[in-house]
């Protein structure tokens, strides 16, 4: 049984988390042979100001700057 954790930045869409859900779901009876029923998923939603890259947190980061304001619009 494939248990699989997903932190994502927080302002993501209930939509986009099943999509990307049963999407990551086929793949896992796919790939691992696995029954869709048996893969569980959990989402942890993250702030931009307690994850970094590269050693600049994501709030900082310029090069994030547009994907953390648009997340932060729909949030």
């Amino acid at each position: 049984m494939p248990n699989i954790t997903v932190e994502l930045l927080k302002g993501r869409t209930v939509e986009q988390r099943r999509d990307f859900a049963q999407a990551v779901a086929e793949s896992a009876v796919e790939i691992l042979g696995a029954r869709r029923q048996d893969v569980r998923m959990v989402f942890s939603e993250i702030t931009p100001d307690i994850v970094a890259n590269g050693g600049v947190l994501a709030s900082e980061d310029e090069s994030r700057a547009g994907v953390v304001a648009g997340l932060a619009d729909k949030a």
